[in-house]
């Protein structure tokens, strides 16, 4: 008998939110069973592509592509998850997360994971400058003692000079590995 493990790929707006497509076939690869959550402006950013991106993302997952709470009287639309992949994680909604701020449906997932002791990997995306606030040493390692894996430094997400992103450098086969089987 299989059984299928669903992962929530949590996407911020960071460049590498472009091509979710990369880290959704992967997981696909690696047998689970995908489905996309943008935060706020990463929806923007996805609505606005003249490509449509959201209904790619949709056609590839299978699942609707969410981005805001429902109301209470509808029903769920997505299978409960297994595991979380926040990928790309923003240094903003890495400091509403460790201070446990859940006012978009990204952060109530993600906050909400922590507590329900679910596998969740984190692959930031912010560059030097904003890596050298000091309230984003203090979330990571809120985030890490909380069971959160979070990939920073050499064997996940180095950060980058201010304006110099790299979206295709960017690790998701890193991420991806590092899900639970």
């Amino acid at each position: 008998m299989t059984t299928t493990r669903t992962l929530y790929l949590i996407a911020c707006a960071a460049p590498p939110a472009r091509c979710l497509d990369v880290p959704i076939r992967l997981a696909q690869k690696a047998g689970w069973d995908v489905c996309a959550i943008l935060t706020p402006s990463a929806h923007r950013w996805a609505r606005e592509d003249t490509h449509g991106a959201i209904e790619a993302l949709e056609a590839l997952t299978g699942h609707p592509v969410r981005w805001q709470y429902k109301l209470p009287s509808q029903p769920d639309v997505l299978p409960a998850p297994d595991a979380m992949l926040v990928a790309p994680l923003t240094s903003n909604t890495l400091n509403k997360w460790a201070a446990g701020i859940s006012d978009t449906l990204a952060l109530g997932l993600i906050t909400e994971g922590i507590g329900l002791g679910l596998p969740i990997v984190a692959l930031p995306h912010w560059n030097e400058a904003q890596g050298r606030h000091p309230a984003v040493a203090r979330s990571v390692a809120t985030l890490r003692e909380a069971g959160v894996t979070v990939l920073l430094g050499e064997d996940g997400f180095v950060p980058h000079e201010p304006r110099r992103s790299d979206p295709d450098a960017y690790p998701w086969e890193a991420a991806v590995s590092t899900l639970p089987l």
